[in-house]
């Protein structure tokens, strides 16, 4: 089925949840699921969020907020910066007092200033006992002390190996390996075939955190254990670097300055016929009037990240909150806003229209067919089931988020890889920079 058939019949067959909305004030069966708020009067909004990757994102996303405007009245305006662009922008809103109503950022930041941020736990608690509950891993991002929500999650960016199927066959192998051994000796075949693999190691929020971090756990390193006690100068984190500077000259040429973009460019260009990533490159070459793009597409599959010698799946999604400042002068329409946009008539939509670029956190959505339309997609439908959440395996707050913002273990990863630091002055340096946040 082509994509723009698939996307029409999911458009007109995805299911609903109960539930209908009459102005501010919605009831549905489950009794602990009821919604009522009232926007204040003459409320506008400014929400910044990160810039897509995948056209239908933002296409729906603003369909959304248009039917949002029309129906409250609310004018909505939506700024798109890049991922590394936003985080510096919230902190700034943060510490002045002053921006945008509503940002959506990335990871834990949302610990860096948790008094600054409204309580949404009235949002989350509506959401969640409508739509089947929010996985496990939304709480210590965004519910840190057990009891209340400092912001609304949005999901993950799901990131799963993105590979060409004709280019691991002639590696030899006839599956995706499921183990790093496996998966090793696969990059090393597609080096010596001339279609080398490549993963970002330059400060990449998703794509170089995501797979050094699943790298790192997967031999059971971790930053910090269950104490926060600093602990990434261990024998486990040492076999995983030995791992990596072994798996670094399998690379395509250039990854130590990746950015978030620069594999899939790569990719798409046909340089690079292995990566991590989510479901963007794919869309893409899908999406595509380019002939050669379009057989590319018919060539491309995703596997879930594979388990290391920890025996578990080690995997780290880049996951997005939703935050309203303190200082908005209309907490109750920013509140609104996330609600609406959380629900399936408009979060099914969504999803579909960008093919699950975007895993959402409520277990209701795993019903949402995009997943099975193409079963390329659905290693993507379980990206919050199987990944473990930032600071692991500690709790999160200012020092995890200061920690992974700082790009500790990337800057570990790529130093060990590259030879630019043994593993074990690695591994050194590390300890000694996560210290500065973790202090005892």
């Amino acid at each position: 089925m082509s994509e723009f058939k698939r996307r029409k019949f999911l458009k007109t067959s995805a299911g609903v949840a109960a539930g209908a909305a009459v102005g501010p004030l919605i009831w549905v069966k489950d009794a602990n699921a009821q919604w009522k708020n009232v926007p204040e009067k003459g409320a506008h909004l400014r929400v910044l969020r990160w810039s897509r990757f995948v056209q239908g994102d933002i296409d729906q996303y603003m369909k959304n907020v248009a039917r949002f405007t029309e129906k409250y009245g609310i004018p909505v305006r939506i700024d798109n910066e890049g991922w590394e662009d936003v985080r510096p922008k919230a902190a700034v809103a943060a510490n002045t007092g002053a921006g945008p109503d509503i940002i959506l950022s990335t990871n834990d930041d949302a610990n860096l200033y948790p008094e600054k941020l409204v309580d949404v736990t009235d949002v989350c608690d509506y959401l969640g006992s409508k739509l089947g509950g929010f996985y496990p891993v939304c709480y210590p991002y965004l519910r840190p002390d057990g009891r209340h929500w400092i912001g609304v999650p949005l999901g993950v960016a799901g990131v799963c190996m993105v590979y060409r199927q004709s280019a691991i066959k002639a590696a030899g192998f006839d599956s995706f390996p499921k183990d790093f051994d496996g998966f090793l000796k696969l990059c090393k075949g597609l080096k010596e075939k001339g279609t080398p693999a490549g993963f970002a190691l330059g400060n990449a929020t998703g794509d170089a955190n995501t797979w050094c971090q699943w790298l790192v756990w997967g031999f059971g390193g971790k930053l910090v254990d269950t104490n926060n006690k600093v602990v990434i100068n261990s024998p486990e984190t040492i076999k995983a670097l030995e791992f990596a500077k072994e798996l670094y000259p399998t690379f395509v040429p250039g990854t130590l300055s990746w950015l978030d973009p620069s594999n899939n460019k790569a990719f798409l260009d046909g340089q690079l016929y292995l990566t991590n990533n989510g479901i963007s490159i794919y869309y893409a070459a899908e999406t595509s009037s380019d002939p050669k793009l379009k057989a590319m597409a018919a060539d491309i599959y995703h596997a879930n990240m594979p388990v290391g010698p920890i025996g578990h799946p080690t995997e780290f999604q880049l996951f997005f909150n939703q935050m309203i400042f303190k200082y908005t002068k209309y907490p109750k329409a920013a509140k609104e806003f996330l609600r609406f946009m959380m629900e399936p008539e408009q979060m099914d939509a969504w999803v579909q229209a960008s093919i699950g670029y975007v895993t959402p956190p409520l277990r209701y959505y795993e019903k949402n067919p995009i997943w099975t339309a193409d079963p390329k997609n659905t290693p993507y439908r379980d990206s919050m089931k199987n990944m473990l959440p930032s600071g692991y395996a500690g709790k999160m707050g200012y020092a995890s988020a200061g920690a992974l913002a700082d790009f500790i273990v990337v800057n570990m990863v790529a130093e060990a890889a590259s030879g630019s630091k043994s593993p074990q002055e690695a591994a050194e340096r590390a300890q000694k920079r996560a210290e500065r946040y973790y202090k005892v």
